[in-house]
């Protein structure tokens, strides 16, 4: 009885290690896709900042 629980966690062992590297890799590239959208986001809003200020200037220099 005892030999057959350590046989079958023996079996186990392998899959559940491939499910925790699959896992980490997973988190790894959602992580990764959740920091690159910020960061183009951010660099967007920076755009659009700096495209309305020209707009107001240029604006403002045509009155």
């Amino acid at each position: 009885m005892d030999n057959t629980f350590w046989i079958s966690v023996g079996a186990l062992v392998p899959s559940i290690g491939v499910g925790l590297l699959f896992w980490v890799a997973m988190r790894a590239v959602i992580r990764a896709d959740r920091t690159e959208r910020a960061a183009v986001a951010r660099m967007e809003a920076e755009e659009d900042a700096r495209d309305a200020a020209a707009a107001r200037t240029h604006s403002a220099d045509e009155k």
